[in-house]
């Protein structure tokens, strides 16, 4: 992946966190922005979301996001200087809970062997 697309994907990825964290603060509280994805051509693009919680309330979210999907689009193109805007599209990571999993069982291991 070139440096390019690593930058827009980081840029996309700060704008939209930081419009859904201020624009719906008490809605978006437990979604994060994991990460994004986009296309070489710069026209479509993945938006990798995590939520704390149960499964059904990152369904909750998913559908969430979905509706708020051409809002999230337009500010895009505010303050983003692309081209073409991305068609977004958004993928549960399912990810980070298996990631604090393992860390929680890391933290564990390490604890056991620094005891005599």
């Amino acid at each position: 992946m070139s440096n390019r697309l690593i930058r827009v994907n980081e840029l996309l990825q700060r704008e939209i966190s930081a419009f859904l964290h201020s624009r719906y603060s008490s809605e978006s509280v437990a979604i994060t922005i994991t990460g994004v994805q986009i296309t070489g051509d710069l026209r479509e693009a993945k938006i990798y979301y995590s939520v704390l919680g149960p499964d059904a309330d990152a369904a909750r979210a998913g559908k969430w996001l979905l509706g708020k999907r051409n809002e999230i689009r337009e500010t895009v193109a505010k303050n983003v200087v692309l081209r073409h805007v991305p068609l977004l599209a958004f993928v549960h990571d399912n990810h980070a809970p298996r990631t604090l999993r393992v860390e929680t069982l890391l933290g564990e291991i390490d604890r056991g062997e620094k005891k005599p």
